[in-house]
């Protein structure tokens, strides 16, 4: 992706990891860096000294690195409406992915970071998201962040921060080379997020069995 216009980028944009050529990048003259735009659904992988930005209201993201590789990563998910089969029925290995997303979008950015080099034993963890901001999603944030920790703990994976809960959408930029994320708390949901996440809920609804995900061991 090219700069905004009217802005020259400092550097040349970093090579994108094997299929992420097509994800949104942009310069962001502030920070001086290529940030990746993350939409829902979406996740990037870099060993690069670049950005990663979202924003964020009932969906969770997930900002994982290893710090002594300079390997991270975020995604950006948010969990269908169970069909049924109780609070826990992500776990169930007869679920397709339309009621696992989440397990499917960690698997997929954990996958990806050990594809690159990262070890599994010095992942670091933060968290973010799952506000309250549509009353048509009364607990989708809840359940999105009860997810998300639960993941983590069955998974071993420690999270060192977190944001999470409240009524207010959070726009992230998480710098993966050093760990360091700013989180900014917007103070109205604009009608993009709010159409995008009904959208997005009403994408995942429309599924079919998406086949079985292969669990990181």
């Amino acid at each position: 992706m090219s700069a905004l216009p009217g802005l020259r980028p400092a550097i040349a944009m970093p090579p994108a990891l094997p299929g992420f050529e097509q994800l949104q990048r942009f310069w962001e003259p502030r920070s001086g860096l290529w940030t990746a735009r993350l939409m829902p659904g979406e996740y990037y992988v870099t060993r690069s000294n670049e950005a990663i930005m979202t924003v964020l209201g009932s969906c969770i993201s997930a900002c994982v690195r290893d710090p002594d590789r300079g390997i991270g990563g975020m995604n950006h998910f948010m969990l269908p409406e169970e069909s049924g089969g109780g609070e826990n029925s992500w776990l169930d290995p007869k679920a397709g992915l339309a009621t696992r997303y989440g397990s499917y979008a960690m698997e997929s950015l954990l996958n990806q970071l050990l594809r690159t080099g990262a070890s599994r034993s010095r992942l670091e963890v933060k968290i973010f998201g799952g506000g309250k901001i549509l009353s048509s999603m009364t607990d989708i944030g809840e359940r999105n962040i009860a997810f998300m920790l639960e993941y983590a703990r069955l998974e071993g994976l420690k999270v060192s921060a977190q944001d999470v809960g409240g009524t207010q959408p959070r726009k992230i930029m998480y710098y993966p080379s050093d760990g360091k994320v700013l989180v900014r708390r917007l103070s109205s949901v604009s009608h993009n997020l709010a159409d995008r996440e009904r959208s997005y809920m009403h994408s995942l609804h429309g599924q079919q069995d998406g086949g079985e995900v292969e669990l990181f061991q």
